[in-house]
């Protein structure tokens, strides 16, 4: 048995999901295009996506992502790599499937920190698929790849705390069924600064909330959108904050951990899809005589994509079984690893891809241009590259440091 082989029940879902975008999910993108343009609002919850929702849970294919038995399928993070890859091939299968970010880190923040209250509130619609949820931690005021400095403000006043400031890129704030943010916060800018930070639950009609504006992505405004978000003395309880005072900055570790990994197996299946695609047009499209397909770049290109694609699954797969096996914190290095080499070379397929389907490749009739800026905003989504690489290279320089200090140690006896 080879280290990541696949065991029989994830096996099973790995074939009722493939069935299931072959019959339903694939057919569906165009009513789903069709429903969205019909409608004349880009925030539209388009009817073909419920229909999607109820025949996925039909089959099973339901919270998927979720490793709690009875909540969800109950699979490690190595059984539902391929699956996540799966979905991201196609832009509503996620969703379909209600394994969709930012919903999907939030329930396991409600499933690990919530309340009784909480739970019932929040994650219990949350894993029905009936309510949708966004994350509220990047400032327009401050760099947040450095999640310590956050702005927003939440004081204590008596029962409740009182919240003051700004945040932007509020995924899925936009989207018709989001009802609640997970707001993060300094509570107490004198405290160490891992300490400084809350996260709280707070209803997205709590007074004083306010959507300013979806902000557009390369020319997109996105369905779910990212929202900028206003908070203008928002009173929430002291019973909202999750974990407790200063447990902000390690609940968005311990959330982003599990988010970046599945960012990183969806964007294989755009690799993949984008591969297909370049495929399929390099050998029905003639140019010169001759096929494209024949052009000996365009085969240095589909050679280099089958290759890297699967150099970065091997590395998704890894990180996956090290988080189930030593745990997120032993995982990091290659979390990290993954979260900047994915998006990389996924964005380099798509692009090779879009070149070789020459105009048609920046159209909407090819899902291409839409893969292309998901993948571009995603090495800035949850981290940028660089923050990434930094992490790494302090640790790899954290052994040469250790190895220096005991070999100064030794000499000086």
């Amino acid at each position: 048995m080879s280290l990541f082989e696949l065991s029989d029940r994830a096996r099973q879902y790995q074939i009722d999901l493939l069935e299931f975008m072959d019959s339903h999910v694939y057919p569906a993108e165009a009513v789903y295009e069709e429903q969205m343009r019909e409608s004349g609002d880009p925030h539209f919850q388009p009817p073909v996506l419920e229909e999607l929702k109820v025949e996925a849970r039909r089959r099973g294919l339901w919270n998927l992502f979720h490793p709690h038995p009875g909540t969800g399928a109950g699979l490690t993070n190595l059984e539902y790599a391929p699956l996540a890859e799966i979905m991201g091939r196609s832009h509503i299968a996620s969703e379909a499937c209600n394994c969709n970010a930012p919903d999907t880190g939030n329930m396991e923040v409600l499933e690990l920190f919530g309340t009784a209250e909480h739970k019932e509130k929040y994650l219990t619609p949350l894993l029905e698929g009936t309510m949708a949820s966004a994350f509220a931690m990047t400032e327009p005021a401050v760099a947040s790849s450095d999640a310590t400095n956050v702005e927003l403000s939440m004081v204590r006043d008596g029962d409740e705390y009182v919240l003051n400031g700004r945040k932007w890129f509020a995924s899925n704030a936009l989207h018709r069924n989001c009802r609640v943010l997970i707001v993060m916060g300094k509570t107490d800018p004198s405290a160490a600064p891992h300490r400084q930070q809350s996260m709280m639950v707070v209803p997205i009609d709590a007074p004083g909330v306010t959507v300013m504006r979806g902000l557009p992505v390369f020319g997109y405004q996105d369905r779910e959108g990212h929202a900028e978000i206003d908070f203008a003395d928002v009173r929430v309880p002291v019973k909202d904050v999750l974990k407790g005072e200063g447990e902000g900055f390690a609940i968005s570790q311990a959330r982003l951990g599990p988010g970046r990994i599945h960012h990183c197996m969806r964007a294989i299946g755009m690799a993949e899809r984008a591969l297909e695609l370049m495929c399929r047009r390099a050998s029905s499209r003639v140019t010169f005589g001759k096929p494209v397909s024949e052009n000996a770049n365009i085969q240095d290109w589909i050679a280099e994509a089958r290759i890297e694609i699967e150099m970065i699954r091997l590395l998704t797969l890894k990180a996956a079984y090290l988080m189930d096996t030593v745990g997120n914190k032993e995982a990091r290095t290659e979390i990290a690893a993954i979260k900047v080499a994915a998006p990389n070379i996924a964005l380099k397929i798509v692009d090779r891809a879009i070149q070789v389907h020459g105009g048609a490749g920046v159209t909407d009739d090819f899902p291409l241009a839409m893969m292309y800026a998901h993948l571009r905003t995603l090495r800035l989504a949850d981290g940028p590259d660089e923050v990434h690489k930094m992490s790494i290279a302090r640790r790899e320089l954290r052994k040469y440091r250790t190895k220096t200090e005991n070999n100064q140690h030794g000499g000086n006896k």
